[in-house]
Parts: C-alpha cells; sequence; structure tokens
C-alpha cells in the first residue's frame, strides 16, 4: 500500500512538472527588462524568450516577433532550447515506462519486472529534471553578472523573468518525483515466487500388497 502511494504521488508530481517544462520552454519571459535609473513610467517592457521576444507596450499593447535566426542566438538561449526541448521529450517517454510497469496497468505480468520499469522510468524523470535545470542556472548566472557588469548599458540590463521560475518549480518536480519513483518498489524479487507445496513421500508396498515393515519402524 505504501509502495502504490508513493509511486502514485511520483507519477503525479512528475507529470505536473513535465507540462512545467513544456510552459516554460514555450513562454517568452526568460529575460525582461529591468527597471533601473529611478524610472516611474516606463513606456515599454521587452520580453525575451527561447523562440521570441516581445514588447509590451505601457498602454497594454503586445507584438511578439520570432527570432530570425537560430545562429544569431547567445549560445545560453541556443543550449537553453536544445536542454529544454530535450527534457520535455524524455519526460514523455518517461510517463509512458511509468504507466507500463505501474501497479494498476496489466502491460507487464511479473511483478519484479515492472518493478524494475518504473525505477527506469524514475531515473528518466531525474535526468529530465537534471536537462532543464542545467539551462535555467546558466540564463541566471549570465543575467546576475550582466546586471551587476558597470560596463553593459541600461538598456541591455535584463531580469530574471517568470519562466525561470517556472523552470525551478518544474524541475524540482521532477527530481522528487523520479526519486520517489525509484524507491517505490512494490515488493521484492525474493517474494516475487508462489512457494510450492511439497506432498510428503508416499510409504511403500512389498509384492505382496502388504505394507513394508520398515514404515512401521
Amino acid at each position: 500500500m505504501i509502495s502504490a502511494c508513493l509511486e502514485i504521488i511520483g507519477l503525479g508530481l512528475s507529470l505536473i512538472g513535465t507540462l512545467l517544462v513544456m510552459v516554460a520552454c514555450g513562454l517568452p519571459m526568460w529575460k525582461v527588462t529591468a527597471f533601473i535609473e529611478g524610472n516611474i513610467v516606463v513606456a515599454q517592457t521587452i520580453w525575451d524568450g527561447l523562440w521570441m521576444s516581445c514588447v509590451v507596450q505601457s498602454t497594454g499593447q503586445m507584438q511578439c516577433k520570432m527570432h530570425d535566426s537560430v545562429l544569431a542566438l547567445t549560445t545560453d538561449l541556443q543550449t537553453a532550447r536544445a536542454l529544454t526541448v530535450i527534457s520535455a521529450v524524455l519526460g514523455v517517454q518517461a510517463l509512458m515506462i511509468t504507466i507500463a510497469g505501474a501497479q494498476c496497468t496489466n502491460c507487464i505480468s511479473k511483478e519484479s519486472i515492472k518493478a524494475r520499469v518504473v525505477n527506469v522510468g524514475g531515473v528518466i524523470y531525474i535526468m529530465a529534471g537534471l536537462f532543464v535545470l542545467v539551462p535555467l542556472c546558466w540564463m541566471a548566472n549570465n543575467i546576475i553578472s550582466d546586471f551587476y557588469d558597470p560596463q553593459v548599458p541600461y538598456s541591455k540590463k535584463r531580469e530574471i523573468g517568470a519562466a525561470l521560475y517556472i523552470g525551478w518549480a518544474a524541475s524540482a518536480m521532477l527530481l522528487v518525483g523520479g526519486a520517489l519513483l525509484c524507491f517505490s518498489r512494490p515488493q521484492d524479487e525474493k517474494t516475487s515466487y508462489p512457494l510450492k507445496y511439497v506432498p510428503p513421500p508416499t510409504k511403500s508396498t512389498s509384492i505382496n500388497g502388504d505394507y513394508d515393515k520398515r514404515n512401521y519402524v
């Protein structure tokens, strides 16, 4: 019962984490314009994402433009694109593997094999969490370094956007959910084999049909 609860909780956290990775990948709010120099009224706000850049006017109008060239992007954006997509793909694969080995399904009959399949799904979820965590920390480090760099002009300074916080939450859920799946072994392999009943040896009879006298000793 405990293993089933751990399995359900781990699968739920991992599924939510995978969905949040997809949301963070599509949001353009990875880098946001930094409001500095004491400006209270700002005419426009710039959002930089993995796939597009958006300009939000003070009137509420927003205009977005897709990135023209992948090679023109910075190294952190190119890496974030690749690793975030890989993390989302790994999350989907881990979901199918975990469902195949779950206790509530009959895709696999042997319990010991089902336990190993669930563990493999948990390991893949942990890998997905690490894949999305690397670009998030890298990009956050670059944003903070540029913010405190006096050589970077104020118009080029950026702040951490909402997509990074969503990605960090997704990474935490994937890591925790994958760890729970790795430790949610339904039963030990030693107890997976049924016990066999061995009948007692039958008493031998003599040639004339009488029981052997050695049986009465």
